[in-house]
């Protein structure tokens, strides 16, 4: 008999640390980021939104250091390919360590793991941070250059703007007739992207980029991530993905108090619909941070009832303040504290189990 009991007890303890250590280890991973949100950038969408975000949902908070290697204040290429690739790099850089060598990204090896993957963003899909996840160049500006780069990938899913990047290139080549050889979904309008349930699919929502979401964008970022979601979760592998709220930073770059508000809040209907998946599905880490901060922005007014918010500005460019990263879902815990910029990549990888250089 004492030995049953003993074999049962040790059957339990194992089981429950199997069962610990599956429950630290996603299938999915989405990472979100507001392009530009500092702190200030999200209490002014807290208190825009009269006192109440999808953010505060998530479970661990910790905050991330996001010096470039030659600046101590970050651009948002060279922040996106720390958080893509896990390695410090020159601003303006694009998937390439500081000495211009391409370093693989969280995405691709993804891809090479047989996970879906995707992109979702407000702006050019060619833009500094999507870029990061997918191309490797030297500059940011060569935004021809890294749409062709998207064709020497897998990825299941991109949706932004940047259309003619694709389509009206210096080099007469037609990318969109390409990735519709490949077997890809083109869509054009938010109406399009809807009307897609199951395949590949590559949409542009603008030329170039998208407008403002007070302009006329509405909720696209909503709508884009509930159909990357649904063509995404099918892989029985899992997935990753990289949404992004773009023009948070450019409501800084303007220094623009209610361009930062609105967008915040519409990053946050997405952040949203995110958490009720992770929720639902239970084995998704959702990760919510920035690249940096833009605008030294910062607040000297509001009122929660009514969602007025009252800032002020110490530039027109970013900052080098820490950053403030969010988690929801299992593994979560792994990003509380402070670390760099490249941890984050790092927590990724290991939460996924990748086995990386």
């Amino acid at each position: 008999m004492r030995n049953i009991i003993l074999l049962c007890v040790l059957f339990a303890v194992t089981s429950n640390s199997w069962a610990q250590k599956s429950k630290s280890h996603p299938k999915n991973v989405i990472l979100m980021v507001g392009d530009g949100m500092g702190a200030a950038q999200i209490y002014a969408g807290l208190t825009g939104n009269k006192g109440k975000l999808n953010l505060e949902r998530c479970t661990a908070v910790g905050f991330h250091k996001n010096q470039a290697s030659n600046n101590y204040v970050t651009d948002s290429a060279a922040g996106a390919t720390a958080l893509a690739s896990g390695q410090k790099t020159y601003n303006g850089a694009i998937g390439v360590d500081a000495s211009g060598k391409p370093i693989p990204t969280i995405l691709e090896i993804a891809e090479q793991n047989g996970l879906a993957t995707g992109l979702v963003a407000t702006c050019s899909i060619t833009h500094a941070t999507p870029a990061c996840f997918i191309s490797h160049q030297p500059s940011r500006s060569l935004n021809e250059a890294i749409a062709l780069d998207f064709l020497k990938t897998d990825i299941d899913v991109f949706i932004g703007g940047g259309r003619k990047y694709f389509s009206k290139r210096s080099d007469g080549l037609n990318l969109v007739d390409s990735l519709k050889g490949r077997g890809y979904q083109i869509a054009n309008s938010i109406t399009e992207v809807q009307q897609i349930t199951k395949g590949k699919l590559a949409a542009f929502l603008a030329d170039e980029q998208q407008a403002k979401f007070s302009e006329g964008r509405g909720d696209e970022l909503v709508k884009s991530t509930e159909v990357a979601l649904q063509l995404l979760k099918g892989n029985k592998k899992g997935m990753f993905m990289m949404i992004e709220g773009s023009q948070i930073d450019w409501g800084g770059h303007d220094n623009n108090t209610q361009y930062i508000v609105d967008e915040m809040i519409d990053f946050d209907n997405a952040i949203g619909k995110v958490l009720d998946f992770a929720a639902a599905d239970g084995n998704t880490l959702v990760i919510i941070t920035a690249d940096h901060e833009t605008g030294g922005f910062s607040l000297i007014g509001g009122d929660m009832k009514t969602g007025t918010v009252e800032g002020k500005f110490t530039t027109e460019h970013h900052t080098g303040v820490m950053i403030p990263v969010f988690a929801f879902g299992p593994g979560s815990d792994r990003f509380s504290g402070i670390y760099q910029n490249t941890d984050i990549y790092k927590k990724m990888a290991e939460a996924f189990r990748f086995k990386t250089k």
